[in-house]
Formats: structure tokens, sequence, C-alpha cells
């Protein structure tokens, strides 16, 4: 099981907004991910990018960080403001390529496997280079991330989430020459079945390094899950914690 959810784009997020907590929110690791932000959050603000439905930034309000937030989805953002507190969270509508926002922050994040949803290697640099400018010194850049080799190794199909009334199948193929893989979800509900394909683009943890060092940041920690187990030869995903010196 692919302990990393799936995240909201703007390209498909319309499709899975107001079905995105009952089908990818996995409380453990949504309890895990909140905890170790607020050890990092430092003095505050916070920025999330791709904040979508508040799956992280909410709990951690209510851990009172001040949280902000950027998403490209609109449809994700009505999800968010719909929530107890979710309008009290300053959003910004637009690309996280660009980190849109004004002010500095002792913390800038994506988690659920985000950054992945960038389309390529030019949009990811830019993406390290905007958060690193948004940080105030000694602040953090925090983000989660598939290994790739994890990746060619999983099989799927993968239930995504299963009940009385639906059945959520995800299986990934993996273009390895153009480091992109594509998750098509088979979602049988009410009785009608629909596909839906998600692109994705992903980077081995030796090349995240080197774009966080050409945005002028240093590898801080990396862990083998958002519960800071080591990074090890078996682990799944990373998170990679890095900072302005």
């Amino acid at each position: 099981m692919n302990p990393v959810p799936p995240v909201s784009s703007p390209g498909y997020a319309g499709e899975f907004a107001d079905d995105y907590d009952r089908w990818f929110s996995k409380p453990g690791v949504t309890g895990a991910t909140v905890e170790a932000l607020t050890a990092l959050a430092g003095p505050g603000p916070v920025l999330e990018l791709g904040i979508g439905t508040g799956r992280i930034a909410l709990p951690l309000r209510e851990h009172g960080i001040e949280v902000h937030g950027v998403d490209g989805s609109e449809a994700m953002l009505r999800r968010l403001r719909a929530k107890p507190g979710g309008a009290g969270i300053p959003v910004t509508l637009g690309d996280f390529t660009e980190v849109p926002v004004a002010g500095s922050f002792s913390l800038v994040y994506l988690a659920g496997g985000t950054f992945a949803e960038l389309p390529d290697q030019a949009a990811q640099i830019r993406c390290f280079a905007a958060a690193a400018a948004r940080l105030a010194p000694g602040g953090l850049f925090v983000l989660d991330a598939h290994v790739p080799e994890a990746l060619a190794a999983a099989a799927g199909p993968e239930i995504v989430a299963e009940g009385e009334d639906h059945l959520v199948l995800c299986h990934r193929t993996l273009e390895p020459s153009a480091q992109r893989y594509r998750s098509h979800y088979v979602i049988h509900e009410d009785g009608r079945t629909r596909h839906l394909r998600v692109e994705f683009r992903y980077a081995g943890h030796g090349e995240l390094d080197l774009m966080a060092d050409r945005a002028g940041l240093r590898l801080k920690e990396r862990w083998g899950s958002w519960t800071g187990a080591p990074f090890t030869r078996d682990s799944g995903y990373h998170v990679s914690v890095y900072e302005r010196p």
C-alpha cells in the first residue's frame, strides 16, 4: 500500500474534491504528518503549497500554528472553506510553482506527494527557488516524495477505498525515460464506473538535493516516513527537510 495519498491538482481536483477526504485521507499518515510539521514549524507563520481541502492545514491551525496556503484548484478550496475553521486560513489561488504570496515563513511544506504533480524538472526547480525566497533565515522547506525504485517495484492494482456502495482502485504505469508515472483510478460508485488518469513527474532524492542546493538550501534531515523513521533501502518514500542558512 502506498503511504503517500494522492493530492490535488487543477487537472483532476474537480473530480476528486467532494470525495478526497473520504477516499484518500489516511488518519495514521495524516496524524504523523501533522505532528512532524508541528515540531518543525518554529515561530510561524507556515505556508502549505497545494493546501487542497485542508487535510494537514486545519489540524496544524488547531495546534495554534498560523497557516497560509496556495492551491490551483477552486473546487478543493471550496471544500476547505466549507469546513469549520477553513474560512480563517488565508489562501491564494494560483500556481505554487511560483509561490504567489508575500511575506516570509518559518516553514514552507508540501505533503502527500504534491511536489511530483509539477510537470517537469524546470517547474520543480522553480518551486524550490520560489519556496526558498519565502523562507525566513533558518526557515525550513519540507516535502515528501516516492522513492523511484519503490515505485517501479510496486505491483497493482491497489485498493484505495471500498465500502458497501463504492470501490476505488489505483494502478500505476511508469515511463522511466521521462521520469514520469501515471496513476489510473477506476471508480465504481452508484452503479457506474469511471476512469481518471493523473500524471506525475518523479525525482530521486539526489536530484532533489541538487535542486535544493541550486536554491540556496541545504539538507538538514531525511526520514523514511512522517513518523521520523530512518531512511533505509526498504523505504517506499522519504521526507526531506531542507534549511535556509
